[in-house]
């Protein structure tokens, strides 16, 4: 089931509060990816988190357009210096914290996002199998991407061992858990439009 629904017309100049439901959704989603950024295990040279399992759900349930838009709010926020990232602001922040160890797992959120968000579009989302290969594919380009940041700076051989090995069980775990609760991320999104159109 694809939660996203048409907005209304605006009719007059000054926009109404339905139109704020996606800059909503957007700031929920920055924080819920900063929050669990800081819900880590401190693992070397990347800490394990409950980031991916956040971002599968806000691709899956918000789309493409308005995932890639909360995914580049968070990205943007931590490249203006907040300390929204895993290990911020102790191992610093802003541009040179995206361009360390997780520089790769960052983008590959991003990546991930647009590929989950046009599969959701196209009906993978409306099944719990279809969803978790969706999210399954999600994952692994994370991993890859992160794997292959990794791979620049110390061979693939190493990348692989810190960046990969230590995450697979996690991320087994995670993906499922996305699944069960995309459902409830629906419900969660459909309040949040209920709530700004009913303010109008």
């Amino acid at each position: 089931m694809n939660v996203a629904t048409a907005q209304e017309p605006i009719t007059a100049p000054v926009a109404t509060s339905a139109s704020y439901a996606p800059v909503a959704l957007v700031a929920l989603g920055v924080l819920l990816l900063t929050l669990s950024a800081k819900l880590q295990i401190p693992l070397w040279p990347v800490p394990m988190t409950m980031q991916t399992y956040v971002v599968l759900v806000i691709a899956m349930a918000y789309g493409t357009r308005l995932g890639i838009a909360t995914l580049a709010g968070y990205l943007l926020a931590g490249a203006l210096g907040m300390p929204v990232f895993a290990g911020t602001p102790e191992k610093g922040i802003g541009v040179p914290y995206m361009l360390g160890p997780t520089g790769g797992y960052l983008l590959g959120f991003l990546l991930s996002t647009y590929v989950m968000g046009k599969l959701a579009q196209h009906g993978w989302d409306r099944s719990l199998a279809l969803s978790l290969a969706a999210m399954t594919l999600g994952h692994i380009l994370i991993l890859a991407c992160g794997v292959a940041w990794l791979a620049i700076a110390m061979g693939w051989t190493r990348a692989i061992a810190v960046g990969l090995a230590p995450f697979l069980a996690a991320t087994i775990l995670k993906t499922v858990l996305a699944g069960l609760t995309l459902p409830l991320a629906w419900r969660w999104i459909a309040k949040v439009r209920k709530s700004a159109s009913s303010r109008t």
